[in-house]
């Protein structure tokens, strides 16, 4: 009886048992189709098998021995969506939970909290976002990755209790509120792995994170941390990685860290570290990588690092670095990159540094290097950035290194080479940037130059170079920057260079060319393109002289027009096929030109003797003549009318530099003023210098070579002992802030874009085009210009900075670039109600860029030629780009409505 009452005792427990076990199963199976309701993606396409527990043969689902799932992994299959909520309740044994690297949106997941078993939760690489949630409940938890997300709010401090923790990750959270490390981190024992990167840590870094001896990785990068760097690091006995880099941390780096003898990688880079690298650090056994670059570093490169047999990257720029570089360095370890540049060095190249084989970077420009480059650098085979600016470097250049396979740059600019180019640069095919100005360098530009088909960018201006431009080189298809003014080159201008249809900057000024310019040069219509001081004779065609180029022409004395079609071509002559009877009409007109001239300026010169006083009396800050002059556009204009026309009532604004007055001239053009503040005060008047300002000279000479559709016309510089005036071309619709907050029409959204490419390209001429490059320093509305048509022009940059720095306060490299006094609001308070309803989406686009300009690390900042390629991506006018010519585009007005630009 007893053995009955126990077997039916059994049955009932299975009958239990099995109806629990469906139960669970049942419930899995709902949550598993409620994930293919909520998320979509091609990957979900193989969870459809029917049966008992048929989602445990699921890609990504694991499954115990009771049907029970235990690991859930989506990660990377490109989902979206989002996760139903209360997954827990369904999956009650869940221990991996990873959907990381998908398009997950929206808040944090109900429910997960729930999950008392979860040991790894990766939820890494979403959009997620909102407030975290507690953390307590999750005892049994060991990985906690939440990195590159948005969420906002605290940080969740709750994490501290979760004693099992071995891995947390929450690199990539820039909107969490500013917080502190909290001192019971130090609970955390069987932490392996803390990355807080870009999170928003601010304070000290705790001395007592020394105690967590278990930690193999601590990244505290890119955040807002201050102080000294804590020795008890040191205790740190199992570190692999230590990463502070982008922080605000300063004193020495502490000696002790040389007993970190697992040490693989150190990055302190970007931050206000001083003293010298200690030695005891570059002699750690198997370090990897030492980046130490962008902080106030003084002294020598340790001598360790040329013993070294495990350095592989070592990158120390923009420091205050002085003396030789170990002249071991790379002899016995597989150097990979090694960044010198911006430093104080001296000596001769380090000659092993290719030994292993594997150099990719090799980087030392702005130094003070001196001999020539050792031979055997011609078979670094695996280099792909080579670059040694801006030192004093001589000899030849080994004609191997031309022909790199793998180099993508080459910049040997500013130094002392000599010899020619070699044809072995026919064999560089992934060469794309080739910079070799103001050098010796001498010989022909080889035609084999055109085999490096992924050429961009050459710039070999300020050399010796001779001969003809090769015909070959309009095989470059890609080529956007041929700079090859100041040479020796002579015959003509090949034909072939209107194949080079990306070309946007072309000088070839200041040669000996000769020969007629090839008419399919029509066809290539550069941004900038400079053809002055040479020997060329023959008609200038006709479309170039449209684009408004024509002081690309001068000094060419054989240069003709076909005929007049505007005032501002009349500085070459007709060509000499036209009639007889047309040259005579034009002798006549030349002759009572003069006489009119003559006459005029001996009227001119009555009434200037009887206003001489009077003029002075006008304005007291105002030379009555200048003894420098600077001119770099062709303008007509007297002196005199600008100086009688710089009155108040002429007065348009005041900038940061100076005051800025609207002036007609007498030529019937208008132009813009500024006259730049004085030094001079009446109280220190003994120490006025009869000595030009050669800084200031200098910023302008630069300014004013400028060429660029988006960059402000500057005419011309003038100045006297006591006053300086730059004459700019005058811009009808003013600047941008006055458009936007006091314009008499609304700008449109399509016309506001507009001007935000226009300005992006403006940046990326001066940012990637120009060699050395140019940084503005102040981009604000109001010194974006605009022309009649709502096209935009940079303004007011260089020469502000040169009168600040002047003023004897502070130097140009630790001002406050920029404009005080901004705070960044949220993001739909940024849009214009009067235009938004239509354009919303596409405004929000443009906002998100310019939030990806503003990270305070460098590696997610775009660069401007990026910006521009994702704006012109995203213009409201693409839809019928195909169908419009570039007139019909250029005409588009913003008094247009809306309509116009919607499908």
């Amino acid at each position: 009886m007893a053995f009955q009452s126990l077997c039916l005792s059994s049955f009932i427990l299975l009958l239990s048992l099995l109806d629990y076990v469906q139960a669970t199963s049942n419930k899995q199976s709902e949550y598993f189709a409620l994930m293919r309701k909520s998320l979509s993606g091609d990957s979900l396409s193989n969870w459809n098998a029917q049966g008992v527990n048929s989602y445990c043969n699921y890609t990504g689902i694991t499954c115990n021995i009771q049907g029970q799932v235990t690991e859930l992994n989506i990660s990377g299959w490109s989902l979206k969506g989002s996760i139903p909520p209360y997954v827990c309740s369904y999956l009650t044994e869940l221990r991996v939970l990873d959907i990381s690297n998908n398009f997950i949106q929206g808040p944090f997941p109900d429910g997960i909290i729930n999950c008392s078993l979860l040991e790894a939760l990766n939820m890494s690489s979403l959009y997620l976002s909102g407030k975290l949630p507690n953390f307590s409940r999750l005892k049994s938890l060991r990985k906690l990755d939440l990195s590159y997300n948005i969420f906002s709010g605290d940080f969740p401090m709750s994490i501290m209790n979760l004693t099992y923790l071995e891995v947390i990750n929450f690199n990539e959270n820039t909107d969490l509120n500013p917080w502190k490390l909290p001192e019971n981190i130090t609970k955390l024992t069987r932490l392996r792995s803390l990355i807080l990167s870009t999170c928003k840590v601010e304070g000290l870094i705790l001395p007592s994170i020394g105690n967590m001896s278990s930690l193999v990785d601590l990244e505290l990068s890119g955040n807002y941390l201050r102080g000294q760097i804590p020795p008890e690091l040191a205790r740190l006995k199992n570190l692999k990685s230590l990463m502070l880099y982008y922080n605000d941390l300063s004193g020495t780096i502490p000696e002790d860290l040389g007993n970190l003898t697992e040490l693989t990688d150190l990055d302190m880079s970007v931050n206000k570290l001083t003293g010298r690298i200690p030695e005891s650090i570059c002699r750690l056994p198997k370090l990897r990588g030492l980046q130490l670059y962008n902080n106030s570093l003084t002294g020598q490169l340790p001598s360790a690092l040329g013993n070294s047999k495990s350095l592989s990257y070592l990158s120390v720029y923009d420091n205050f670095l002085t003396g030789d570089v170990p002249k071991n360095l790379g002899k016995s370890s597989p150097m990979i990159l090694l960044d010198l540049s911006e430093n104080h060095l001296t000596g001769k190249f380090p000659q092993y540094i290719c030994n292993g084989g594997k150099l990719v970077y090799f980087l030392v420009l702005s130094n003070m290097f001196t001999g020539d480059i050792p031979e055997n650098y011609a078979k670094c085979t695996s280099l792909v950035r080579f670059r040694i600016s801006n030192n004093q470097l001589e000899g030849s250049v080994p004609q191997g290194l031309f022909g790199l396979p793998h180099v993508s740059v080459i910049d040997l600019a500013f130094n002392h080479f000599m010899g020619p180019i070699s044809p072995s640069i026919g064999n560089a095919k992934n060469l794309s940037e080739f910079f070799a100005a103001n050098n010796k360098i001498s010989g022909a530009l080889p035609p084999e130059i055109s085999g490096a088909v992924s050429l961009v960018k050459i710039d070999l201006s300020n050399n010796l170079l001779s001969g003809p431009i090769p015909t070959e080189i309009g095989s470059l298809k890609k080529l956007n920057l041929l700079l090859l003014q100041s040479n020796r080159l002579n015959s003509a201008i090949p034909d072939s260079l209107s194949e080079l249809k990306s070309l946007n900057l072309l000088d070839l000024s200041n040669n000996q060319l000769t020969g007629n310019l090839p008419h399919s040069l029509s066809k290539l219509i550069p941004n900038s393109v400079n053809f002055s001081n040479n020997h060329l004779y023959g008609p200038i065609p006709l479309s170039l002289l449209n684009e408004g180029l024509e002081e690309s022409f001068l000094g060419n004395p054989g240069l003709c027009v076909q005929a007049y079609t505007n005032s501002s071509d009349r500085s070459f002559p007709l060509c000499q096929h036209t009639n007889n009877n047309k040259r005579l009409d034009l002798m006549w007109v030349t002759v009572a030109s003069v006489m009119l001239l003559l006459i005029g300026a001996l009227l001119f010169f009555r009434r200037w003797l009887r206003k001489g006083q009077s003029l002075i009396g006008h304005d007291e800050t105002i030379s009555s003549s200048f003894y420098n002059v600077k001119s770099f556009h062709r303008i007509n204009f007297n002196q005199r009318e600008i100086l009688e026309a710089m009155v108040d009532e002429n007065i348009v604004g005041h900038g940061g530099s100076g005051t800025v007055y609207r002036i007609g001239l007498s030529s019937g053009e208008i132009v813009a003023v500024k006259k730049l503040w004085s030094q001079i005060t009446k109280d220190n008047v003994a120490e006025v210098q009869v000595i030009p300002d050669k800084e200031l000279e200098t910023e302008v000479q630069t300014l004013g070579n400028i060429r660029h559709k988006n960059i402000v016309k500057l005419y011309c510089y003038l100045s006297s002992y006591d006053c300086s005036l730059l004459v700019y071309e005058y811009m009808p619709n003013g600047n941008l802030w006055d458009a936007l907050h006091k314009g008499k029409i609304v700008l449109d959204w399509p016309t506001r874009h507009q001007i935000a490419l226009g300005v992006a390209q403006g940046l990326a001429y001066l940012h990637h085009d120009l060699v050395p490059s140019i940084v503005h320093r102040d981009i604000k509305s109001s010194n974006i210009l605009l022309d009649v048509d709502f096209y935009p022009k940079v303004a007011d940059f260089g020469v502000a900075k040169v009168l600040q720095a002047k003023g004897g306060k502070d130097a140009s490299n630790t001002i406050v670039a920029g404009t005080y006094g901004y705070m960044d609001p949220g993001a739909t308070e940024v849009l214009d109600k009067r235009i938004s309803g239509s354009f919303r989406d596409d405004m929000i686009q443009v906002i998100r860029i310019a939030i990806r300009c503003t990270a305070r690390g460098r590696a997610p900042r775009p660069t401007m030629n990026e910006i521009v390629q994702i704006l012109d991506e995203i213009d409201p006018c693409r839809f019928d780009s195909s169908k419009l010519t570039n007139k019909t585009e250029d005409a588009v007005k913003p008094t247009m409505t809306n309509k116009t630009f919607q499908l």
